[in-house]
C-alpha cells in the first residue's frame, strides 16, 4: 500500500473548547504563514490555540493570540510566541467572511491546526457565541450519555 504525503493529515493543536463555547456556522482551511522557528516548534506540537481569534484587517485575515512556544534550539531566530500570524485565504473567501462579520454577533475561531502533507494548515469557523443556557444544555446531554454508557457496561 502506497501513502502519499499530501493525503497524511496530522492533528497538532485542537481547540475543543471552541465547540462548547460556540455555534459553529461555517468551517474554511487557511494556510498559516510562519517564520522558520515557528513551523520546526509546530511540528513539535507546541502549539496552544486557547483565546485565540481571527480578525480581518485592510483585506487580509490575522490570528491574535495563538501562542507558539520558543523552538528549543531557536536560538536569535525566535520570535515572539503571541505574535499576529496572517492566515491565506483566498480574496472572495475574505470577501464572505467580512460581510458576516460586518453583521455583528459573530467571530473567527480557530477549531485545530494540523499538518497537511508538509504545510500547516488551521481550520477556521466563523461561529456565534453561546448563551449560559445553550452551555448547560450541552453539560446536561453529556453527563446524560455519560450514565447511558456507564449503566449500559454495568448490565453486559
Amino acid at each position: 500500500m502506497i501513502f502519499m504525503k499530501e493525503n497524511l493529515i496530522k492533528d497538532i493543536a485542537v481547540n475543543r473548547k471552541a465547540r462548547f463555547e460556540y455555534h459553529i456556522l461555517e468551517t474554511y482551511e487557511a494556510g498559516l504563514m510562519l517564520k522558520g522557528t515557528e513551523v520546526k516548534s509546530a511540528r513539535e506540537g507546541l502549539v496552544t490555540l486557547k483565546d485565540s481569534f481571527g480578525m480581518i484587517d485592510n483585506g487580509e485575515v490575522f490570528m491574535y493570540n495563538m501562542h507558539i512556544s520558543p523552538y528549543s534550539h531557536g536560538n536569535i531566530f525566535n520570535t515572539d510566541p503571541t505574535r499576529k500570524r496572517k492566515l491565506l485565504l483566498h480574496k472572495s473567501e475574505i470577501d464572505r467572511l467580512r460581510g458576516k462579520i460586518s453583521q455583528g454577533g459573530l467571530a473567527l475561531i480557530p477549531l485545530k491546526v494540523y499538518l497537511k502533507g508538509n504545510l500547516i494548515k488551521t481550520e477556521l469557523a466563523l461561529a456565534k457565541s453561546k448563551k449560559l443556557y445553550d452551555k448547560r444544555e450541552a453539560i446536561k446531554k453529556r453527563e446524560t450519555a455519560r450514565a447511558i454508557n456507564i449503566s449500559l457496561k454495568g448490565e453486559g
